[in-house]
C-alpha cells in the first residue's frame, strides 16, 4: 500500500484508529461519536474482506463502486437510512483525512449521494404529560429513594434544561451547583454552555445531591448520576428509567430523552420564546437546526385552528 513517513505501511484497522485520535485532538470529537464511527469503518473494512474487494489497507484501491455496493447491502440487511446515512458520513470524513495525506487519489465516498429519508421527529410530549412524568409519586416498589431522586433529577435535566442525554451523562458533581440556578454543560465539538434551572429541578437535584453519596460505592466516583453499580449512569440504564417513569404516569414508554429535549424546545417556542434564545438553550451551533422547531409548532397552530375555529369547521363540513 501506498504510505507516508508520518505512516510507515499501517495497516487499514491502524489508519482507523489515526483518523479518530485526529478527530478527538483535532475536532473535540465526543468518545460517544468516536465509539459510532470505528464500528462503522470497520464494518466497512469487513465488508471489503468479506467479499474479496479489497480492504482499507489500501485505501487507494477503494472506489465509488465500493461504497455504493457497501450502501446497497445495509438496504438489503434493512438498515435505518439514518444510520446508513452515518456511516457514509463516516467514510466521507476517513477519506478527507487520507487525501489530505497523500493515502488516497481521492474520496471515494464524496459523490454518493445519501439514501433518502423522510423527516421523523421523537415523540414529544404536551405539558401536561410532561408535567405527569415529572411528578413526584415516591420511589417505586424496591427502588431506594436515592435512586428514585436521581431518575427525577435526570429528567428534570432533560425536560427542564433541555439538555442531550450525552451531556447529562457527562456531568460531574462539580458543573452542577443549584444553588447559582445553572449547571455547566460540555456540548458537541467541546462547546461548554451553562444551563439553566428551573425552580423544580433546582429543589430535585438538591434533594438527590444530598443522598447522592449512597450510590457511590467507592466514595471516588465523580459522575454526578450513579448506576446501581455505583459508576458513571449509561445510556441504556438512563432509557430504562425514562421508560419506567413512562408507564408510572401511564405515559406512552416509547418517551425517549431526545424527546424530553424536543419537548422543552417546543413548549418553550409555543410560549413565545425567542428562536435565538432557544438555540442558545439547546447548544445548537446551526440556527437552522433550531427552526426545525418552528415548523413543528405552526403545525400544531394550524392542526388547533382546523380543529376549534368556527370558520375552520364551517370549511370542513362544506367538502
Amino acid at each position: 500500500m501506498s504510505s507516508t513517513s508520518d505512516f510507515p505501511e499501517a495497516n487499514g484497522p491502524e489508519l482507523v484508529e489515526r483518523f479518530l485520535t485526529h478527530l478527538e485532538a483535532e475536532k473535540g470529537v465526543s468518545p460517544h461519536t468516536l465509539a459510532a464511527y470505528r464500528r462503522d469503518l470497520m464494518q466497512f473494512q469487513d465488508f471489503l474482506v468479506a467479499g474479496e474487494r479489497g480492504s482499507l489497507d489500501d485505501p487507494a484501491a477503494v472506489t465509488k463502486a465500493h461504497v455504493r455496493a457497501y450502501l446497497t447491502e445495509l438496504h438489503r440487511l434493512r438498515t435505518a437510512k439514518s444510520t446508513m446515512a452515518r456511516k457514509l458520513s463516516a467514510l466521507r470524513s476517513l477519506f478527507r483525512y487520507l487525501v489530505a495525506r497523500k493515502l488516497a487519489p481521492a474520496n471515494p465516498a464524496a459523490q454518493v449521494a445519501n439514501p433518502k429519508q423522510e423527516s421523523r421527529h421523537p415523540r414529544s410530549l404536551n405539558v401536561d404529560q410532561a408535567f405527569a412524568l415529572l411528578k413526584d409519586s415516591g420511589p417505586a416498589k424496591g427502588q431506594g429513594r436515592a435512586e428514585h431522586l436521581r431518575d427525577l433529577a435526570l429528567a428534570e435535566l432533560l425536560y427542564g434544561s433541555g439538555l442531550r442525554i450525552s451531556e447529562a451523562l457527562a456531568l460531574n458533581v462539580r458543573d452542577c451547583d443549584p444553588a447559582s440556578g445553572v449547571v455547566r454543560v460540555l456540548g458537541k465539538g467541546g462547546k461548554e454552555r451553562l444551563a439553566p434551572l428551573s425552580d423544580m429541578s433546582v429543589r430535585v437535584l438538591e434533594a438527590y445531591m444530598a443522598v447522592r453519596g449512597e450510590l457511590n460505592a467507592t466514595g471516588a466516583e465523580t459522575a454526578l448520576f450513579l448506576g446501581a453499580r455505583g459508576g458513571r449512569l449509561q445510556r441504556r440504564q438512563a432509557n430504562r428509567i425514562l421508560e419506567k417513569l413512562a408507564a408510572s404516569a401511564g405515559l406512552p414508554q416509547s418517551i425517549s430523552p431526545h424527546g424530553l429535549r424536543h419537548s422543552f424546545a417546543t413548549h418553550l417556542l409555543e410560549n413565545g420564546a425567542d428562536l435565538r434564545g432557544v438555540q442558545e438553550l439547546l447548544g445548537h451551533s446551526r440556527l437552522a437546526t433550531t427552526q426545525r422547531y418552528t415548523h413543528l409548532t405552526l403545525a400544531r397552530v394550524v392542526e388547533a385552528y382546523d380543529k376549534s375555529h368556527p370558520k375552520a369547521k364551517a370549511n370542513i363540513k362544506k367538502k
